[in-house]
């Protein structure tokens, strides 16, 4: 894509704010690829899709021919981000960061092109700084400007303490922007501080300043909440088909619309018709098939498996039948019998005998398509059965008798 206009149309698409907007046309003028820098803390071992609204504007960007940074904060990640943290962060050990580091590199190759990727280690460059070049980085910033960080402004003021490696955090991370002479770093809207302080740190070393491009922070399946799995109102990567498939169709009409523009790659004109079909009166459910079959595609291989996932989806919500790739799982009943609360629990439907107990009263617990009623329900050994567990969870549970 050669125009300028329409390049940049696509890259502020769903972006929350771009520091500076003249200095990014200026840099695309040149008609150079330009260095697209976004950095990671390997802090957890999966990513959800709220993760992935950074990693799909890296995609935006290899497909308008620039060139992207991926870089794993290795190094920062040992000493732990502070942002958004009312006290100081317990750091990672090095096994930790490099476990986890590896699964993100699985993880990214299903929205970016390796071909186009480049995957750094801050550590490659942070490791040969010596002490005394740490103290001349640590003096290119003051006090008084780490504290207008909302975050350290707060524990400030309310005598939490913040320990001295934390001011070092967002120094890194800007140093990182100099290593890799970044012409652009994306982040989310609670990075803004330390990516401009990479701005700060490259005038410092006769750079260019990279520019700030922020996007903004994706709604769980609640629609009011960060998506976040200790919130359990995410998406994972990782998701089966079927439980992704589920989990998109499960979102608001309205949450729907900001899913297209922060995680399709429709173009906007093409979100505008859906759009428009909707208030033409097209049904939003089959506006949202459409959603859950792309996102599904792009983590499981293509459209095939989205194809497979939406046919379960009509089956069990539509038909009322059974999908057919379901996990068989073999329990053993010690007494010849297993209470359906404990079978539920050790077939992994359930996180404990209460939430079974619960949802059986609610009337959420089938057994091969007809719901259980009877909390105190014996299944004896022997037999064989489909549990269901409301709307997406599913496992046909073979009962064994105790042979040791």
């Amino acid at each position: 894509m050669n125009d300028v206009q329409a390049q940049l149309a696509l890259i502020k698409r769903g972006c929350d704010e771009l520091l500076t907007e003249p200095e990014l046309l200026e840099k695309l003028k040149r008609g150079k690829p330009l260095r697209i820098k976004a950095g990671f803390d390997p802090t957890a071992p999966d990513l959800h899709l709220g993760h992935t609204v950074l990693i799909n504007k890296l995609r935006q960007f290899q497909d308008l021919g620039h060139e992207v940074l991926f870089l794993i904060g290795d190094f920062t990640g040992m000493i732990g981000d502070p942002t958004g943290k009312s006290a100081t962060r317990p750091p990672l050990t090095r096994e930790q960061v490099i476990d986890n580091a590896r699964t993100y590199e699985q993880q990214i190759f299903k929205i970016l092109d390796p071909t186009k990727t480049q995957v750094l280690f801050n550590s490659s460059w942070m490791q040969q700084m010596n002490a005394a070049e740490l103290v001349q980085l640590a003096a290119k910033h003051t006090v008084a400007r780490m504290l207008e960080r909302d975050d350290f402004h707060k524990r400030y003021s309310s005598g939490q303490a913040i320990a001295i490696h934390e001011f070092l955090y967002p120094l890194i991370q800007g140093y990182d922007s100099v290593a890799m002479r970044a012409d652009v770093e994306l982040g989310g809207t609670d990075q803004k501080f330390n990516l401009l302080v990479g701005r700060e740190l490259q005038k410092h070393h006769g750079q260019e300043p990279q520019v700030v491009l922020t996007m903004p922070i994706l709604e769980g399946l609640d629609g009011v909440s960060k998506m976040s799995k200790s919130l359990n109102n995410y998406i994972g990567v990782n998701d089966t088909p079927d439980d992704m498939f589920g989990k998109v169709m499960s979102i608001s009409d309205d949450l729907m619309w900001r899913y297209f523009e922060l995680l399709s790659f429709k173009s906007s004109n093409q979100i505008a018709i859906l759009k428009h079909s909707v208030g033409a009166g097209a049904n939003p459910r089959d506006i949202k098939f459409e959603l859950a079959r792309e996102i599904v595609g792009r983590f499981h291989g293509g459209l095939s498996a989205a194809d497979m996932a939406l046919r379960n989806f009509i089956a069990r919500h539509r038909e009322h039948q059974i999908p057919t790739d379901i996990p068989e799982i073999k329990l053993v009943a010690k007494d010849g019998k297993l209470p359906i609360t404990n079978l539920l629990k050790e077939a992994q439907l359930v996180e404990s005998t209460s939430k079974a107990m619960q949802l059986i009263k609610q009337g959420g617990v089938y057994l091969d398509g007809n719901r259980v009623t009877d909390t105190k329900l014996m299944i004896h050994a022997g037999s064989a059965g489909v549990f269901q567990v409301g709307k997406r969870r599913f496992a046909k549970v073979i009962v064994q008798t105790d042979t040791a």
